[in-house]
């Protein structure tokens, strides 16, 4: 009865340690010959892919001169693409708008211009595009807030890896609270894996790119390698106790 008493606490204790680490207290009830357990894995893989994206924002004194500039700048990301051997259909639009500009020192708030804004995103497998795309791209006078990360899109063979490393610290630690008590641990009984991706975004803002560099510079990302993309797990475990 001491012994069942005593893997009752350990097994509370451990469902506490996990549920302050994760904010969520798990549904789980402790049984008799068991022990309950959490553990973070991960896995780093390298990227197979790029996410590049910049807004395209013009402003004028009337609507239509604002989209005229911003339409003119489009067309010219359209070339840059085409120039490095990318159709611009593999290009997304995710947003446009035409905004009013105020005088807000004016208490009528006259309206003084207008500000057209739209944004591209473009994914890439060919890492050996970035440097020309990004330089060109910046050179378009309208173009702001430009960024690029790189992400893993097949996934699932990471996600198997960080939730398999997980799982091994989950068993190493129920194992090791197991043998503390004077007990072996059995079978899995039931397993829960949260897995997820973690996306770093690298800022470049188009005038910083441009400003000072010659034509003939290698691109701010030219030979270095694409940092690694790392998966991440949670398991929650329930263990027999022998």
């Amino acid at each position: 009865m001491k012994t069942q008493v005593l893997f009752f606490f350990l097994s509370a204790l451990l469902i506490t340690v996990t549920a302050a680490g994760q904010g969520v207290t798990p549904a789980v009830t402790p049984q008799a010959n068991t022990i309950y357990t959490g553990a973070e894995g991960k896995f780093e893989a390298a990227p197979d892919t790029v996410v590049l994206r910049l807004d395209i924002a013009a402003q004028d004194d009337t609507s239509h001169a604002a989209y005229d500039k911003a339409s003119a700048a489009a067309e010219r990301a359209r070339q840059v693409l085409r120039a490095n051997g990318i159709d611009p259909k593999a290009a997304q639009v995710g947003f446009y708008s035409v905004q009013p500009m105020y005088d807000w020192k004016n208490p009528k708030h006259k309206v003084i211009g207008y500000r057209v804004t739209t944004n591209i995103t473009l994914k890439l497998r060919d890492f050996s595009k970035v440097g020309g795309l990004t330089g060109q791209l910046a050179d378009i006078e309208e173009t702001q807030n430009q960024s690029l990360n790189y992400i893993l899109e097949d996934i699932e063979q990471a996600k198997a890896k960080a939730a398999e490393d997980a799982l091994k610290k989950a068993r190493s630690q129920a194992a090791a609270v197991a043998s503390a008590g004077g007990r072996a641990l059995g079978e899995l009984l039931f397993a829960t894996v949260d897995v997820f991706q973690q996306i770093v975004p690298i800022p470049m803002t188009a005038r910083s790119m441009a400003a000072g560099v010659a034509p003939a510079a290698p691109a701010p990302t030219a030979e270095f390698t694409p940092q690694t993309v790392t998966v991440n797990a949670h398991v929650n475990a329930m263990f027999a106790l022998k």
